[in-house]
């Protein structure tokens, strides 16, 4: 059969060309929808896509200021910026972020530390942001990740300045140090100010005034190519610098300072009485701060702060140890001032001292005694016993309030972080703090710089210019021209006596202290043109059992005694305070004194030839 017989041809083509209509009309819908949304995208969205277009190959980058630099009293550069490379990763244009960096420890060895300090930085930093991976490249690693550069999409070497202390310890904890910012103190700060920032200011004046050191940041619209790699500078808004700070500070004193220190722990402080300038602050043992402005490693870092001996703190404003006899003219003072003895009132001292019906024996250093002593003969030779009498007659609430007002247990005001407080007890202060009450006993270690009794070198140092200003304060300052931010108001008023001779007699016997027959510093009186007024003083670390005497040889290094020695020259018109501080050093006539002569005879000589201390080498 012919099967063509049953075929319907027009019915078929009828219904072919119905289905090529309706193709036609959806077709020609479809592009008019198409010419419609082409046409609404080219002209209402416009600006919005062409902004889109313009981001994906323009990357906004902030620019950090340049530090502003630290100079001393002299001009000379404490710390200044310097050219470096680091490496960088933009980690959102990297496939495979681990096996990159594997890639790159073959190249320029990173260490476990810089790798968990990339993950730290990454989890703070918005995308598409370069994250420092190493701080600090050599000359031959840029070469190696130049000649690689191909294999590494998304790494850059970037310029950019480290901070750099020229003289290395010397002077490091007045100077402080920067080092990477930590979330803790982005917590505590606009992160705008960071964000093309890894490092702030972390002790002394570089944290003391990192806002007006840091500088405000600027920003730059770069034109990336496809592997978002640098092209061009599109838009530059440059950073504002960092302002240049000049200190009182000067270095070559302060380099005498610590090299009189030694290998002892301990600190020296020198400044003008005058204004409170500081010319030097020391502090021993050291460390180089450019070690960890380059990006010491956090285990070599806490390698540091485990340290015994502790060079990473700051003992001049820090350290707090008991005065020990270098509270004795000031206590004097008080004494004469407030009635409780007079000038020429003579206390015997038989080396012992006692009260009623108390067994305890408080003995004199001097174990024969000093016989029949005054005012001036006690400051000179340091009796005890003289002192113990003073006290137990004033008794501990009247020793606070004159003391306090010569800045004891007062801070100095000094505009640099981490000063500690030092203690003049009270009743009431016993009480608020141990919730016990005051012994007599007390008041008679107290009357000797012991007991509770605690000062840092920077108070001590604070209240000796006061009293070589004859009561007028000072407030001690490292800034250059004593600026409002830098400390104004003195933490305690002037101090005017109704006997005003009383300062006289006072400065008198701390001259007598070095160039009497029995003072007790005189081994450094010798030879001077110029008269010191000071006073030695020996603190106690450990106690002494009642009846047992004080063995050097027989004790730990570290449980000896603490020598001090505060002094300030010339007596009769002085222009420098000095206070030395010795850890475990003993005796202050025999190793404090000594140290504090050096100082005073370098500034003296400078002062009076008109040269400048420190020009030699670094």
């Amino acid at each position: 059969m012919d099967l063509g017989t049953f075929r319907d041809t027009p019915r078929e083509r009828q219904v072919v060309r119905r289905r090529l209509l309706i193709a036609g009309v959806i077709g020609a819908l479809l592009c008019l929808l198409l010419a419609g949304r082409i046409a609404y995208l080219q002209t209402a969205r416009y600006d919005h896509f062409a902004a889109q277009s313009q981001d994906n190959r323009v990357r906004i980058a902030s620019v950090a200021p340049t530090r502003g630099i630290i100079r001393d009293r002299e001009g000379r550069v404490l710390a200044d910026n310097q050219p470096a490379f680091r490496l960088t990763i933009v980690p959102e244009r990297v496939d495979d972020l681990s096996g990159l960096l594997d890639q790159l420890d073959d190249l320029v060895d990173i260490s476990a530390a810089e790798r968990a300090a990339f993950r730290d930085a990454r989890q703070r930093s918005r995308g598409f942001q370069a994250i420092p991976l190493k701080r600090q490249l050599s000359e031959a690693a840029v070469a190696r990740i130049a000649a690689n550069r191909h294999r590494f999409p998304g790494v850059e070497v970037q310029p950019h300045l480290i901070r750099h202390y020229p003289y290395g310890p010397i002077g490091t904890h007045a100077i402080g140090y920067v080092g990477r910012i930590s979330e803790s103190e982005l917590r505590s700060r606009d992160r705008r100010a960071y964000r093309g920032s890894s490092v702030i200011g972390k002790t002394g004046l570089e944290k003391a005034y990192e806002r007006r050191l840091r500088g405000e940041m600027g920003s730059e619209r770069i034109e990336t190519n496809a592997l978002g790699r640098p092209i061009d500078v599109i838009e530059r808004d440059p950073p504002t610098p960092g302002e240049d700070l000049t200190l009182t500070l000067d270095i070559g004193l302060q380099r005498i300072a610590e090299q009189s220190l030694g290998d002892y722990r301990g600190a020296i402080v020198a400044m003008d009485p005058r204004d409170g300038a500081i010319l030097a602050l020391a502090s021993q043992p050291g460390f180089d701060p450019n070690a960890i402005s380059a990006g010491l490693d956090r285990q070599a870092f806490e390698t540091l702060s485990r340290d015994p001996d502790q060079p990473l703190y700051n003992r001049a404003i820090s350290g707090r140890y008991p005065p020990g006899s270098v509270i004795k003219p000031f206590l004097g003072l008080a004494g004469m001032a407030d009635g409780a003895m007079t000038p020429d009132e003579e206390i015997h001292c038989n080396g012992t001292f006692r009260l009623p019906n108390v067994s305890r024996v408080w003995r004199d250093w001097k174990r024969e005694g000093h016989g029949d002593v005054d005012l001036n003969e006690a400051i000179a030779e340091s009796c005890d016993v003289y002192y113990y009498e003073l006290a137990d007659r004033m008794g501990i609430d009247r020793m606070h309030d004159w003391m306090t007002r010569f800045g004891f247990g007062v801070d100095s005001g000094l505009a640099l972080p981490g000063e500690r407080q030092g203690v003049m007890p009270s009743r009431a202060w016993k009480q608020r703090n141990r919730g016990e009450s005051w012994y007599r006993g007390e008041t008679i270690n107290t009357g000797i710089g012991q007991g509770f009794t605690l000062a840092t070198p920077i108070q001590m140092a604070t209240s000796t210019a006061m009293l070589a200003n004859r009561g007028a304060p000072i407030v001690p300052h490292l800034l250059a021209g004593r600026p409002d931010s830098d400390g104004a108001t003195p933490p305690v008023g002037p101090m005017r006596l109704e006997d005003e001779t009383l300062w006289q007699t006072t400065i008198d016997a701390m001259v007598d202290v070095v160039h009497g027959e029995r003072g007790t510093a005189r081994a450094i009186g010798e030879d001077l043109d110029y008269r010191i007024a000071g006073k030695t003083g020996t603190a106690q670390v450990i106690g002494i059992a009642q009846g047992e005497e004080y063995d050097e040889a027989a004790i730990d290094a570290r449980h000896r005694d603490h020598a001090l020695f505060t002094a300030f020259a010339p007596a009769t018109s002085p222009r420098l305070v000095v206070t030395v501080l010795v850890e475990n050093g003993g005796s202050g006539s025999t190793t404090a004194a000594p140290m504090a002569r050096r100082v005073i005879d370098a500034w003296m000589n400078r002062e009076e030839q008109g040269s400048e201390l420190g020009r030699e080498s670094r």
